[in-house]
């Protein structure tokens, strides 16, 4: 009698390391989300700032990567990942602690309100990038894309709660109260990484290795091949357009339409929780119609649910805007998890600290650079006329992709360099051995076009 195979446990049950930075991450955007939403209505309804000011707040949290990636990204490197996780939530907490006690004395203003969102916005930038170079050690190379989607999508479901909670603690509590759940967040995701048991090699000395030396080298790695160079102008483009849209959100609902804080918390919570069903659907997407066919094409959907917005009316028109974030929130977390997970399985475990700031300053800095502008629109051409400019700038997105170099790949896990390819001299340590990328599996391969060699050449 033959026995079936017992069923695979969850990556969530089988993999405690996994289940520490998992568990780490959800609670961490769980407080984050309702920090999202409490910050720009403390400045539109507590403190009566302009609608420039209002705009350009949620810049702040992602200034720190246009201004600081790089050279984070080389001190990542350099160091055990676990303590700079640990040390960036100490700072965070104790930064974002000072906003309710300010409040409380009457002593809050919006100087105030940017340079805590911009310092915890740093603290953000150490804990991103260590948390990410972590993750290819606690999951298998083909557990990538589960993990990632998983994170992506419990990490939404967070944002869905967050968001929400966000939208009734501002009415309930007051929006500068509401930021004790951040507080309360990032000492819980403390406890979490405190139970990571991932072994991580003593980093070389630094010696004679210069950190604008190693900057260069995770720009020019980030730059390297034309599916990398691609997916990161892509991603640039999409911020671009889409922050702006995020960013004038809060002025659009709040002053536009005269809603409260409650109505922002669901929209917001509508494109979290879509994210939650793109981030669990992902992985069988991707095997059914490749994870480059994802990738092109979610975003068509994704700016159509951004346009939804300009139908929104008071009252119960609202809810064109909430089913249109949803579908926003479910195709980019699809298209996250299938880059992400890309370019994890090509950086060489010595650059992903590098890799992931060079990316990120580029795509998050441009979040920064999106919030400015739309503060700068709002105050020129309006609300809604700043939205409508940020979805055409949103759209060149997946009409790149669709017509680009990519436009002919199915499973971009085929485009993976081979031992020789893509690690350039300059980009190891000393000492560091060469990385070689394992041979993608065979039924990854099949849907690789034949010119695939072509787009990996510098």
């Amino acid at each position: 009698m033959v026995r079936n195979p017992a069923p695979k446990k969850h990556l969530v049950l089988r993999n405690a390391n996994f289940r520490a930075l998992w568990l780490s991450s959800t609670v961490g955007i769980l407080g984050g989300s309702v920090t999202a939403v409490a910050l720009p209505i403390i400045a539109a309804v507590e403190l009566g700032a302009s609608d420039f000011a209002v705009a350009a707040l949620s810049g702040m949290v992602f200034l720190p990567w246009l201004l600081f990636g790089l050279p984070v990204g080389v001190v990542v490197d350099r160091h055990r990942r676990r303590p700079v996780i640990l040390i960036s939530l100490v700072v965070r907490v104790l930064l974002l602690a000072t906003l309710p006690v300010a409040y409380w004395l009457g002593v809050l203003t919006t100087v105030q309100l940017f340079v805590v969102s911009f310092l915890t916005g740093l603290a953000a930038v150490y804990f991103t990038l260590a948390e990410a170079a972590l993750i290819p050690r606690a999951v298998e190379r083909e557990e990538l894309i589960e993990g990632n989607g998983l994170m992506t999508g419990s990490g939404a479901s967070a944002d869905a709660l967050g968001r929400g909670l966000g939208g009734w603690l501002t009415s309930a509590v007051g929006a500068s109260n509401s930021l004790l759940v951040q507080v309360a967040a990032s000492a819980a995701s403390f406890a979490a990484i405190l139970r990571l048991k991932v072994e991580e090699q003593v980093p070389a000395a630094p010696g004679k290795r210069h950190i604008w030396r190693e900057m260069g080298s995770g720009l020019r790695y980030t730059l390297s091949t034309t599916p990398l160079r691609v997916l990161l102008l892509v991603a640039a483009l999409w911020n671009l357009g889409g922050n702006i849209v995020v960013s004038l959100l809060v002025l659009l609902v709040v002053r536009t339409l005269g809603q409260n804080g409650t109505w922002l918390g669901f929209l917001m919570a509508a494109t979290a929780l879509g994210g939650t069903i793109g981030g669990l659907t992902v992985k069988w997407l991707s095997g059914r119609f490749g994870s480059g066919v994802v990738w092109r094409f979610s975003m068509f959907p994704a700016a159509a649910g951004y346009a939804s917005l300009l139908l929104m009316t008071p009252g119960w028109g609202m809810l064109p805007g909430f089913f249109g974030l949803f579908l926003t929130g479910l195709a980019i977390s699809m298209n996250i998890v299938v880059s992400t997970s890309f370019r994890q399985r090509v950086c060489p475990p010595d650059m992903m600290g590098r890799l992931g700031s060079a990316t990120r300053m580029v795509s998050w800095g441009m979040l920064a650079i999106a919030s400015l502008t739309a503060g700068v629109l709002a105050s020129t051409i309006g609300v809604r006329g700043g939205i409508a400019t940020g979805i055409v700038i949103a759209v060149l997105a997946p009409v790149i992709a669709s017509f680009g170099p990519l436009k002919g790949v199915r499973h971009l896990e085929g485009l993976e360099p081979g031992p020789a390819e893509d690690t350039p001299e300059d980009t190891r340590g000393p000492g560091t051995a060469a990385h070689v990328p394992a041979a993608p599996p065979q039924e990854e391969t099949a849907g690789r076009p034949k010119d695939a060699e072509a787009l990996l050449e510098k």
